[in-house]
């Protein structure tokens, strides 16, 4: 008889700058805590900044942290994820961080969260966003970034948005 697959837990892609400020990494690890109390994966690029503070807020409360580093070198990782991926991709893997999440959320970031966050609306994810990106063409503003006032709203709203493409 086959075996039943249960359902898994929901897959949030959390990105961000490797070297962001102290208000950003708190906002970052308040978003990594929020996803771990709701038992959601945490995907991300592994490194530090955001993605190190995320990681921390999420196994400190418990949750499962997935880096997939743009290296081939596993100890690049920072020290607060669980599953490591060594791409060997360089920045190529912001592609496949993002579109292993079922949302993404941005907290703050440079020119590789932004490709990031292109990368995430060309696939179709929801992207929510503290203090990142504001999008626009020839001046308008374009959707695409949900903004989300804080750590604990960007956590409800991925989790609301990754149940919906369920």
């Amino acid at each position: 008889m086959p075996a039943v697959r249960q359902a898994s837990p929901p897959q949030i892609a959390v990105v961000g700058a490797g070297d962001a400020e102290s208000e950003l990494l708190a906002v970052a690890e308040q978003v990594g805590r929020g996803l771990a109390e709701a038992g959601a994966v945490l995907v991300c690029g592994g490194l530090g900044g955001v993605m190190e503070a995320a990681c921390r807020g999420a196994r400190e409360a418990g949750g499962l942290t997935v880096a997939l580093l743009p290296g081939t070198d596993r100890g690049a990782a920072n020290p607060f994820v669980e599953v490591i991926v060594p791409t060997g991709l360089g920045e190529a893997r912001n592609a496949i961080v993002v579109r292993a999440g079922e949302a993404v959320i941005a907290v703050g970031g440079g020119y590789g969260t932004l490709a990031e966050i292109g990368f995430a609306l060309k696939a179709g994810l929801s992207v929510i966003g503290v203090s990142t990106w504001e999008l626009s063409r020839e001046g308008r503003a374009v959707d695409g970034v949900e903004r989300a006032g804080s750590a604990a709203a960007a956590v409800s709203r991925a989790l609301e948005l990754a149940r919906e493409r369920d």
